[in-house]
């Protein structure tokens, strides 16, 4: 067994912190302590499976400031052990290591996103590197002992008092950049609506979208955010910015409505920005709703020539054959397949067949939520067309988005050229 490297001297100091090993293995159980003994642990237990684990925990005063546990050991397997830790609080933080199927370490992740209660910094394939558990044991920091608390979703605004804001004119685009991961050039935007709040500041839709959902006043809503879209993108021309496609989302009650689409067709021809400077991006649940009118709608839009993007796509029960049934020119695929697809097998394969669906049928294909570089180096490697997320840029003012195209240029270009 190769000896593990010195510790850095710049992490967190961990003196004095209690930690429970879990692991049948003797050999591989001393590997890890002499890890966490590196990182001067303070009180080192340990158990030989999860059944002696929970009596180690229920011996001390309080709850272990970290559990690092294997995933399959005889009597009680980790994953088990991780329900038990979460039902009677006994650590405030889990690490789960395996040598085993990583998509089995992916059951664990997706525990954890679904119950922030389990603690878990994070998941770890042996042999487990000193680095690689350094930089989770990071993510604790020297946080407080207690669980975060889920925080509660936030409180919704009246319509009375999103009608005034209407009226106030306080709903603003914010725009998140689609880069082409071929060469790192800005192709689009997304934008994405937030509230300047005259007491409260800046608001997200969390606060606001739900309330509006199935109103009348979604409409105009959609209608306003659309007006500021327009002046922005004739702004953008007038200062000599490429052309740019912006999209805009249209909730299932819009893209029924015959209507609102006579109007929406009404403003963007009034305006005189060219039909397919714009992106309707709807979702499978609203093409659902109301199938019929939708897919009138969308065909209609179609012809008009704007594009449509099908988002969330891979979420819903039917995406593919509503991908299949309906016109359009953008595929973008949830995060959900993204976010850590070069390390998850599961995402990866969802990823690939949701790119090759997208390349046969000749639409771009467009990758949210990409936030590491592996990520983006795995997308670039299946051909991906574009990419959005925060390692690339967060949604930001209209008024920002000259001064990061300028920033970021050399950046973007470093990403699409990295070998």
């Amino acid at each position: 067994m190769n000896a593990t490297p010195a510790i850095a001297s710049n992490v967190p100091s961990w003196s004095g912190r209690r930690v429970l090993v879990v692991e049948d293995s003797v050999v591989q159980r001393g590997y890890l302590v002499g890890l966490l003994r590196q990182l001067e642990f303070g009180e080192i237990l340990e158990a030989g499976d999860g059944n002696e684990a929970l009596r180690v925990l229920e011996a001390q005063a309080s709850p272990m400031y970290l559990v690092l546990t294997d995933l399959e050991m005889p009597g009680m397997d980790g994953i088990e052990l991780t329900c038990q830790l979460r039902e009677r609080q006994l650590t405030e933080n889990l690490i789960v290591v395996s040598a085993r199927d990583p998509r089995l370490l992916e059951i664990i992740e997706n525990m954890a996103c679904e119950d922030a209660a389990i603690g878990l910094l994070g998941t770890l394939l042996k042999p487990v590197q000193l680095d690689s558990l350094t930089q989770l044991l990071c993510k604790a920091g020297d946080r407080p002992g207690d669980c975060a608390a889920v925080a509660p979703p936030p409180s919704q605004a009246s319509l009375e008092e999103i009608a005034q804001a209407l009226v106030r004119d306080e709903f603003v685009p914010f725009f998140q950049p689609k880069i082409a991961m071929r060469n790192g050039q800005l192709k689009g935007v997304e934008a994405l609506v937030r509230w300047q709040h005259p007491q409260r500041g800046l608001l997200s839709p969390a606060h606001f979208i739900d309330a509006l959902e199935g109103t009348p006043l979604m409409a105009d809503f959609t209608l306003a955010l659309v007006r500021h879209v327009l002046e922005q993108i004739l702004d953008w021309q007038r200062h000599g910015l490429p052309p740019l496609t912006v999209s805009v989302n249209l909730s299932a009650d819009n893209l029924a409505d015959r209507g609102f689409i006579d109007r929406l067709m009404a403003q963007v021809s009034a305006s005189g920005v060219a039909p397919p400077a714009l992106v309707w991006e709807v979702t499978e649940t609203s093409v659902m709703r109301q199938l019929s009118q939708a897919l009138t709608n969308m065909g209609r839009l179609r012809l008009a020539g704007y594009g449509l993007a099908m988002d969330d796509f891979g979420i819903g029960y039917s995406s593919m054959q509503q991908f299949a049934r309906c016109p359009f020119t953008e595929l973008k695929i949830d995060r959900a397949f993204v976010n850590g697809a070069a390390q998850w097998p599961n995402r990866h394969m969802v990823l690939k067949s949701a790119l090759e669906l997208g390349q046969s049928l000749g639409v771009a294909t467009v990758a949210e939520g990409v936030e590491t570089v592996e990520d983006w180096k795995l997308l670039r490697d299946l051909g991906c067309d574009m990419a959005q997320g925060y390692l690339l840029a967060k949604p930001m003012p209209a008024a920002e988005l000259v001064g990061w195209i300028r920033q970021d240029r050399r950046r973007l270009r470093a990403l699409a050229g990295e070998e």
